[in-house]
């Protein structure tokens, strides 16, 4: 028996909170129902009339680990952690889709203050100040090593050491711990009750949930089949999420209507009749579309929510099956 054909799909879920939730409701809405069957303590799963597919119910830090690791083929994760973590992130991994939620920025952030400081030239002027002054290299605090040794380079900032944050960061300059910080924020609320503030060319990251893929996993031939139909799923959800079907009844359809809509609205025609054309429009594009219709003689335009939309292409399994043929990964 062939022990890797025979293997399910892994697919690595947080295990707990908002996180897990949103994963949860992203799933569900692409008809991809998770299930625990011995409750939320159960650390396995499954997806419902999916046999080829198991759920691992793992924190958030984990998932990244497997990904990199070959542990897991898909996991939900933050592009904060998967940066952090894993410095050759884009080659171990494919970011397949953001899934808009979980958003927070990784950014430096320094006291109030420090009114002369407001980008990272500054920041290395004041590093070099600091240690001239006191005799020693000016302390940041941060769970973030990799990610600002790497955005601190970049900008030419060297005179610096880093405080490996274990607890709430953004007190420990105030706890005399650390001159500024590198954090996570989301709404920046927390940092400015701490009396700090970010730079302005000081966001290292825009994060949010994505659902990756390794590359370093082992794939078979029914592994990639279950994970091209998962994303056919996905990808329909979304392409329904972002569009609306719009039907507009004419007397008589007007020569080369449909060609002029596809060129000013980006639709995609899904039918024509002699008094009916209809089509897929982007959702924030339907009422630009509607009016435009009625000015070209429509005596009726209706428009509806669609649940899925199927396409001969599927974008998202081909872009990853491209990247596992490359063998990236030895």
């Amino acid at each position: 028996m062939n022990t890797a054909s025979s293997s399910p799909l892994l697919i690595a879920i947080p295990s707990k909170g908002r996180l897990q939730e949103n994963a949860f409701a992203f799933f569900a809405r692409a008809g991809l129902t998770l299930v625990q069957s011995r409750g939320a303590r159960d650390y396995r799963g499954a997806i419902e009339g999916m046999s080829d597919v198991e759920v691992l119910f793992l924190s958030a830090s984990e998932i990244a680990r497997e990904l990199a690791s070959g542990g897991a083929h898909f996991g939900i994760t933050g592009e904060d952690l998967i940066r952090e973590s894993i410095a050759d992130a884009d080659q171990r991994l494919e970011l397949v889709s953001p899934l808009g939620f979980g958003h927070a920025n990784v950014v430096v952030a320094v006291p109030q203050a420090w009114i002369d400081v407001r980008t990272m030239a500054d920041l290395e002027d004041v590093a070099s100040a600091f240690r001239h002054r006191h005799g020693r290299k000016m302390r940041v605090a941060t769970k973030y090593i990799n990610l600002t040794r790497r955005f601190f380079a970049t900008h030419g900032v060297t005179d610096y050491r880093i405080v490996e944050s274990l607890g709430a960061t953004e007190g420990a300059p105030a706890a005399g711990t650390a001159e500024l910080i590198v954090d996570i924020t989301t709404t920046g609320a927390t940092l400015q009750a701490n009396a700090l503030k970010v730079l302005d060319d000081g966001t290292m990251l825009k994060s949010e949930a994505n659902l990756v893929a390794s590359l370093a996993a082992s794939w078979s031939q029914t592994q990639k089949r279950v994970a091209r139909s998962i994303l056919a799923r996905i990808a329909a959800e979304e392409e329904a999420r972002l569009s609306r079907a719009v039907r507009a009844a004419f007397q008589t359809v007007p020569q080369g209507l449909a060609d002029r809509a596809r060129a000013q609205f980006d639709v995609v025609v899904v039918a024509t009749q002699d008094d009916e054309v209809a089509f897929h429009c982007p959702k924030k594009k339907v009422f630009a579309l509607s009016e435009w219709l009625v000015a070209e003689g429509a005596a009726r335009v209706s428009v509806a929510h669609l649940d899925y939309v199927f396409t001969s292409v599927n974008l998202l399994a081909d872009r990853l099956e491209a990247r596992l043929n490359k063998g990236m990964v030895a």
